[in-house]
């Protein structure tokens, strides 16, 4: 049996290193292309969700649970749909005018009743949101404004808020 020379050598070393940088070239084509296929999925996956979650709109729904309100309520949530929903949405879920007022932030800890009472009288600069500043509510009465507070607190119970 003969022996190989040096040049035999080299030229099946060349081959042998041709042949793993095409394995290697392949093996990225097919991870680009796993890399494109996982970019697709992700992105199909988002834009089903974000088209499956209801925008902030003045039309949007209450949140998911919540129907009418009980009876004891339902006198704070007619007057909430008559003068808040337009801003903060049924539900109050927020629309793109105003936020959720079932949000942590509006918890009694630490926007107690009073302070629904004063922003319904005097409005309130923003200070959480982005939304611009809230005007004072015109027509409505420290009554109303006492019942808009116990719907919203039942709305929040019912989200797991408190």
């Amino acid at each position: 049996m003969r022996r190989k020379g040096c040049g035999e050598q080299v030229l099946l070393l060349n081959q042998t290193n041709r042949i793993n940088e095409m394995n290697q070239a392949n093996e990225m084509t097919q991870m680009k292309k796993t890399m494109k296929t996982s970019r697709a999925f992700w992105i199909g996956f988002f834009v089903l969700l974000l088209g499956a979650t209801p925008a902030c709109s003045q039309n949007e729904t209450a949140p998911k649970g919540v129907g009418t309100a009980p009876a004891e309520f339902q006198s704070g949530e007619q007057k909430f749909a008559a003068k808040c929903s337009a801003c903060h949405g049924a539900g109050g879920v927020g629309t793109n005018q105003g936020p959720p007022l079932v949000h942590k932030i509006y918890e009694p800890n630490h926007h107690g009743d009073e302070a629904f009472q004063r922003v319904a009288v005097n409005g309130v600069k923003a200070h959480h949101w982005q939304f611009g500043n809230m005007p004072k509510i015109e027509g409505v009465t420290q009554d109303d404004v006492e019942q808009i507070v116990k719907y919203v607190r039942w709305l929040q119970k019912q989200a797991g808020i408190f």
